[in-house]
């Protein structure tokens, strides 16, 4: 089967199992890390010198995989695991204002590869594009207008201040969709991380999935996504033709 081939028939299965008989895609939702800036390994160094500070073990492997989860849920995920015990306000305020902190301390993560020229080409295409991350690190959040030539609509930003749970719960997507006001089939979701890719599924939109990070893509294969790319560069170099799959893909 072509590249094509398999492109046009993820597409037609995404309609098939939503219902619907064609896209009318009008937004894109990007994750934030690991998607347009290349932050997770400094998240990962820092969750683990953290973590362990605490007496909590806790691995690179352990970040990735739970990327995209907002700060208070992994430290509680990984109490419970650790302790026996739900991280109480104390634990997660400690721990994450130190996770904080030495995030801030590191240099800044650089844009991720292609993603200003993806970003660019969905703007170009007529696509509103618009950040859901799990993320509450300002410093990351006040560089998107800086590094992305103000190209995405910052009243559609979802973060972890706007929401109760968090991926891979698809209440991010789900709110990102009310914000922008779209149906589920108006939109792509580009995302790195399994948790992510779980959520923007589980909100019933279709995930471009940009393995930028050491898991294999079978994790992201797994967690739901619709395509899987190696890179964020090898999606941007592909946008134009997955575009216009998209717009005449007819379940």
């Amino acid at each position: 089967m072509s590249a094509g081939d398999f492109t046009r028939e993820r597409l037609n299965g995404y309609l098939s199992s939503r219902g619907c008989a064609s896209f009318d895609l009008r937004g894109v939702f990007f994750d934030m890390d690991g998607v347009l800036f290349d932050s997770m390994p400094w998240h990962a160094r820092t969750w683990v010198e953290v973590m362990t500070a605490h007496g909590l073990h806790f691995t690179a492997e352990d970040a990735y995989m739970n990327e995209g989860r907002t700060g208070a849920g992994t430290i509680d995920l990984i109490m419970q695991r650790e302790c026996g015990r739900h991280a109480c306000e104390a634990d997660v305020r400690e721990i994450y204002d130190e996770k904080t902190a030495a995030f801030r301390d590191l240099p800044e993560a650089p844009v991720m590869p292609g993603a200003l020229r993806l970003v660019q080409a969905v703007a170009d295409a007529g696509l509103s594009a618009s950040v859901v991350t799990g993320s509450a690190q300002s410093s990351l959040m006040d560089r998107i207008d800086h590094c992305f030539n103000s190209l995405f609509r910052r009243d559609f930003m979802v973060t972890a201040f706007d929401v109760k749970t968090g991926k891979p719960d698809p209440e991010p997507y789900l709110m990102a969709l009310h914000k922008s006001g779209l149906r589920p089939e108006q939109a792509f979701v580009v995302e790195n991380a399994p948790l992510g890719v779980k959520a923007g599924a589980g909100a019933g939109i279709f995930v471009i999935a940009v393995n930028t990070g050491p898991l294999p893509d079978e994790v992201l294969w797994q967690a739901g996504a619709g395509l899987v790319y190696p890179s964020v560069e090898a999606l941007a170099d592909d946008w134009v033709r997955l575009l216009g799959l998209a717009r005449g893909a007819d379940a």
